[in-house]
């Protein structure tokens, strides 16, 4: 049996005139269904479809007054999205030709066992489902990248762990940081690790245009405006269960932001063109470039949406904060590229490091990943691009701390620090001493930033060096 958590965004209506059918259906669906409706006559039932948004229809054939096949076929001509399973005590071929010919999801005999009714409820639900999973499977624009966050600088370790501790909460996220910081990337890293059920749905709100974002979000109904000749669900319902990232949030106008609002604070969607709203479960993890508390100061954004999206908050350090990373990116992207191209890795010289190393990166980490791409596809190593960009001005030289960052063969990088192969005749204590003073070295002497890369106690490094400096003594 499926998880209420699959099918709470999900409604059905069950119309039969026996009040014990009725009983036992409803009890059965409510564990699994946000919303059951229960009704005896056609009358009713049209009045329940006419009000209430509805995902699945559990319909007697044999009804008093208009049956359930003549009220599905007055009604066929209207745009319908929900699946319907005729139920009847009569097996008769003619029904059942009729039926299927009305679009009938499956067909019940009565009486029935109650465990063959929900196999058919979750055949179609199951539909629903696999058809909202493709959908978001569809807006993916970078699905073939990989989620894990890479870099060992102290930041980056910072953020990793932050990123597991708020991931499990269901509570809304803002992800702060400028262009370029991969703020859909630790979108997807909470996402990952919340082990919600349903899908990641990213939107950009700064690429949709204004009087097309409320549909986007909450869907439409057919004829709900010029264009929409068939309804569409928008993409909470297809979040459900799931995780619907709004990046660019700060770029939402100002009148949408009351709807989102709204939605946010019932957990309930309503289309456009439509009065029935639709109870969802969805988390949202919003990104923005722009301090909202400036924006709201100036009335661009809304301070109660604004609260209501701060709940927890993610910093992202620039690239010019973290250059202890550089390495580790470089070589990551250019395998990833070159692979992507059918291309060889392209070599990476010390002084293109350090020419890297030099340069502050206004646009982070996906200036860095175009820079490599671009030098590969023109095969030309970065320190020639640098020429061309500045006038063949010649490299500065590097600074300390640069060089114990990146004074290493770049191309054999592997995220953590690069040794020289050891003397075969030193012994298993100098090679563990060689190794952990190396590590400190690529942390700028911060010692909890090389505990935790090494695995141990910041007290077991204290103590090492200790024993070290009484041994020169």
């Amino acid at each position: 049996m499926v998880s209420k958590l699959d099918w709470n965004a999900f409604s059905v209506l069950v119309v039969d005139d026996e009040v014990g059918m009725q009983t036992i259906l409803k009890k059965a669906l409510s564990k699994q269904f946000g919303q059951v409706h229960t009704v005896g006559t056609i009358e009713d039932a049209e009045a329940i479809r006419q009000s209430h948004h509805l995902d699945l229809i559990i319909l007697d054939i044999n009804l008093p007054g208009q049956t359930g096949l003549e009220w599905q076929e007055s009604i066929a001509s209207d745009s319908r999205n929900y699946d319907v399973i005729f139920m009847t005590g009569y097996a008769e071929l003619d029904t059942a030709i009729q039926a299927l010919r009305l679009g009938a999801a499956d067909f019940i005999l009565k009486p029935f066992n109650l465990e063959n009714m929900l196999q058919a409820v979750k055949r179609c639900m199951d539909r629903r489902l696999v058809e909202r999973t493709n959908f978001a499977l569809q807006r993916e624009v970078e699905k073939n990248n990989p989620i894990e966050m890479i870099g060992n600088a102290e930041k980056t370790i910072e953020l990793k762990q932050m990123v597991a501790q708020l991931a499990p909460s269901n509570a809304a996220v803002l992800i702060e940081g400028e262009s370029g910081t991969g703020k859909e990337l630790v979108a997807r890293g909470l996402h990952q690790l919340s082990h919600r059920n349903g899908p990641f749905v990213p939107l950009n709100c700064g690429a949709i245009a204004p009087d097309l974002l409320e549909s986007e979000l909450f869907g439409h109904t057919s004829g709900a405006f010029t264009g929409a000749k068939k309804g569409r669900e928008g993409l909470f319902r297809v979040a459900n269960g799931g995780t619907l990232f709004l990046d660019e949030i700060g770029e939402m106008p100002i009148g949408m932001q009351s709807s989102l609002l709204r939605a946010l604070e019932q957990k309930a969607i309503r289309p456009v063109g439509s009065e029935k709203e639709i109870p969802v479960d969805v988390r949202i993890v919003a990104a923005t470039n722009r301090n909202l508390l400036e924006e709201v100061e100036k009335g661009n954004f809304r301070k109660d949406l604004f609260y209501r999206l701060n709940v927890l908050t993610v910093s992202l350090p620039a690239l010019r904060e973290r250059k202890a990373d550089l390495a580790c990116l470089t070589e990551h992207f250019s395998h990833m590229i070159a692979k992507e191209m059918g291309l060889k890795p392209i070599h990476w010289a010390h002084e293109d490091i350090v020419a890297m190393a030099q340069y502050d990166w206004p646009g982070n980490i996906r200036e860095l990943k175009n820079m490599i791409e671009r030098c590969i596809l023109l095969g030309k190593p970065p320190v020639d691009h640098w020429a061309s960009l500045q006038g063949d001005v010649p490299l500065q030289q590097p600074s300390s701390s640069q060089e114990q960052v990146l004074d290493k063969e770049p191309t054999e990088c592997t995220c953590m620090p690069e040794m020289d192969e050891y003397p075969e005749q030193w012994t298993l204590k100098e090679v563990e001493k060689k190794h952990i003073i190396t590590v400190v070295e690529l942390h700028d002497g911060n010692k909890s930033a090389a505990a935790r890369q090494l695995g141990v106690a910041r007290k077991t490094l204290e103590r090492k060096f200790k024993e070290w400096s009484e041994e020169i003594a």
